[in-house]
């Protein structure tokens, strides 16, 4: 099982890319959001992202114990969830996705409240609540973007 889990939790292993997995892992976030606008499903950004939440949660101690820490770097899911969370349903040209890339990697990195402390709860659930929280965040600033600045970012 903790080779298996290792495999999705690193998004094929994806996270294991040399340097700066976590943003690796949030690229692979912006590509998987770029195939779903490419095959007209973009009705599936969330429910995908919801998929992935409940992956994590389920397969992240598996993966944490098969890498033998708490939270790896390898593990990369949260973050591909993380961006298709920041990028759904906002209408958005590239300057916004880019800037949705900018911001959701931003807000991961600072964890305002509560994600500081979604990111203690115990196994999965915490490698994948505390990325959920910056998505949130990102994708309310993109929405705000969006109304303020339309022509910049939609």
């Amino acid at each position: 099982m903790g080779g298996f889990a290792v495999f999705v939790c690193s998004f094929g292993y994806v996270g294991f890319f040399p340097v700066a997995p976590g943003t690796a892992g949030s690229a692979a976030g912006v590509a998987l959001y770029a195939l779903l606008h490419y095959f007209g499903v973009t009705q599936f950004e969330l429910p995908l992202a919801v998929a992935m939440f409940a992956l994590g949660v389920g397969l992240g101690a598996a993966a944490e114990k098969e890498l033998g820490s708490i939270d790896p770097g390898p593990v990369v899911l949260d973050e591909v969830m993380g961006m298709l969370v920041t990028l759904s349903y906002v209408q958005l040209n590239w300057v916004g996705v880019a800037l949705g890339f900018v911001l959701f990697r931003a807000l991961d990195v600072w964890k305002p409240f509560p994600a500081e402390r979604l990111e203690r709860l115990p196994g999965g659930l915490g490698m994948m609540a505390d990325d959920a929280m910056a998505g949130i965040y990102a994708n309310v600033l993109l929405q705000a973007a969006c109304y303020l600045a339309p022509s910049l970012v939609s």
